[in-house]
């Protein structure tokens, strides 16, 4: 049998090329901001309030008031030092009234200014400057710091770049060790750091908030205001168009472009040319890489910095200052001046911010100031049962903690009311030392002849708390008296 060759041979099919679609990325790459330094009224205004933020919680720690720490949140013995005002776990809904003031603040901050917050005294922008003035005194200014992230590894880039980490650390390690001299007195923090024989907690609490600060300050900065930070999300709800914003004056800057240093600001008009030579420095000294020509948006922190930079860059070319400024939406288009925009500050939404505001503070300062310096808990001895004693008499026993929020020892009285011939039969007196606390085990007796005519049950008594020397009306705690059957 013959086989045809032809016809064993495979047979071959054309190769059909198939499409691959490129692929596609879940993140968009983020280009690294090296903002340019600048000089300016902004620029000093901004290192001021870093001065004083730091200043405050660099330095508070280290303040001494009565022999003790004079901010100091002591979680161990469970009470709040403000200085002069002594705080307990019961006085927790302080805490809850101060976020309520904060909250507000910030909102009649932002409706009347913008988010000058941001640009100024949060602790995200502080720390960000700090860290980017120690990068330029390692790798120098912008260009100097983009020629060095695109060069190879030699011996200098590796000595710039190890000696801004470490300083990084150090600045990192150092807050967070501050942050947890405000629960642990700063002072026995240094006596343990001396052999590094942190407890548990602070060994958690100072390389955690160490790590936070590294990481958001050194190495993701704008990500954090722009994709983080929730304020930037939600402060839409709170602008309007009378809020004072960092604004372009498109009006005078357009049509930008370059031209001859010659050409005059009255030439102007007739070359067909804006105030604004696109030098782009208003962008380059953004921290968060926005251009503001582009109209407001929500990565803008309200720094200043483009005014600064546009400011020089005016007086530079004999321009007016301004082309970049503070102003507000309606005052931009109906060219009103500073004053114009300055008496639509008091309208209503401001108005309604500012009057809650008040309340609250005047709330909050006026029960401050009735608050007794001295703090009383009834509880019942659960271990001694209501019983008969000697004497014909019915006796409950009860615990009283006193809690002594001044700064000096004080001496208490305790009677009790309600019944007929009730008393203590213990001692009826304490001593409580400055800003401690006390448990006094109170015996109380009820004749048994008034007990028969109550009859038995749970009967409502008061314990009064007198403290020596005090001549407002004395501490009433409510309690019950058990008659047996």
């Amino acid at each position: 049998m013959t086989v045809d060759p032809a016809a064993s041979a495979p047979v071959r099919r054309p190769v059909i090329p198939i499409a691959v679609e490129p692929a596609v990325g879940l993140y968009r790459a983020e280009k690294k901001i090296h903002p340019r330094e600048i000089r300016g009224r902004f620029t000093t205004w901004r290192w001021l309030f870093v001065a004083l933020t730091q200043l405050a919680f660099y330095g508070l720690p280290w303040l001494q008031l009565h022999g003790r720490q004079a901010v100091l949140f002591d979680l161990a013995t469970r009470r709040f030092y403000l200085f002069g005002l002594v705080l307990y776990p019961q006085d927790f809904f302080y805490l809850a009234i101060l976020l309520i003031v904060s909250a507000y603040g910030l909102f009649l901050f932002t409706a009347v200014a913008g988010r000058l917050w941001c640009g100024f005294a949060c602790p995200q922008t502080v720390y960000t400057e700090l860290f980017l003035w120690i990068e330029r005194r390692f790798e120098g200014d912008r260009s100097a710091r983009l020629r060095l992230d695109a060069s190879p590894w030699t011996f200098d880039k590796t000595w710039r770049k190890s000696g801004k980490q470490a300083s990084w650390v150090v600045l990192a390690l150092w807050t967070g060790f501050t942050f947890v001299g405000f629960f642990t007195p700063i002072r026995t923090l240094v006596h343990e750091s001396t052999g590094l024989t942190f407890g548990a907690w602070e060994w958690f609490w100072i390389l955690f908030y160490g790590f936070a600060t590294y990481g958001n300050a050194g190495w993701m900065r704008e990500q954090v205001c722009k994709y983080m930070c929730p304020y930037a999300r939600f402060q839409s709800a709170m602008f309007d168009r009378d809020t004072m914003i960092v604004t372009y004056d498109g009006a005078r800057g357009e049509p930008r472009g370059s031209r001859p240093k010659s050409l005059a600001h009255a030439d102007l008009p007739a070359a067909g040319k804006g105030e604004c030579i696109d030098c782009t420095l208003c962008v380059q000294v953004c921290p968060t890489g926005i251009d503001i020509r582009e109209g407001l948006q929500y990565e803008c922190i309200g720094c200043a910095a483009c005014i600064d930079a546009c400011d020089g860059v005016m007086d530079k070319v004999n321009y007016p200052r301004g082309l970049i400024r503070f102003a507000t939406e309606n005052g931009l288009e109906q060219h009103w001046s500073g004053r114009d925009m300055l008496r639509r500050v008091f309208r209503p939404r401001v108005l309604l911010y500012g009057a809650v505001l008040l309340a609250i503070v005047a709330t909050v300062a006026t029960s401050l100031a009735l608050r007794r310096p001295y703090r009383v808990d009834v509880l019942r001895d659960r271990g001694s049962l209501a019983r008969e004693v000697q004497g014909g008499r019915i006796e409950n026993v009860y615990r009283l903690q006193v809690m002594n929020a001044s700064e000096s020892a004080q001496h208490f009285q305790v009677s009790v009311e309600g019944l007929d011939g009730i008393a203590i039969a213990s001692e009826p007196a304490l001593d409580v030392d400055a800003t401690g606390e006390r448990s006094l085990a109170v015996r109380v007796q009820l004749p048994v002849a008034t007990a028969e005519a109550s009859g038995a049950g749970i009967r409502p008594i008061r314990f009064v708390v007198r403290r020596d020397g005090d001549d407002r009306a004395p501490l009433v705690e409510r309690s019950t008296f058990v008659i047996p059957r």
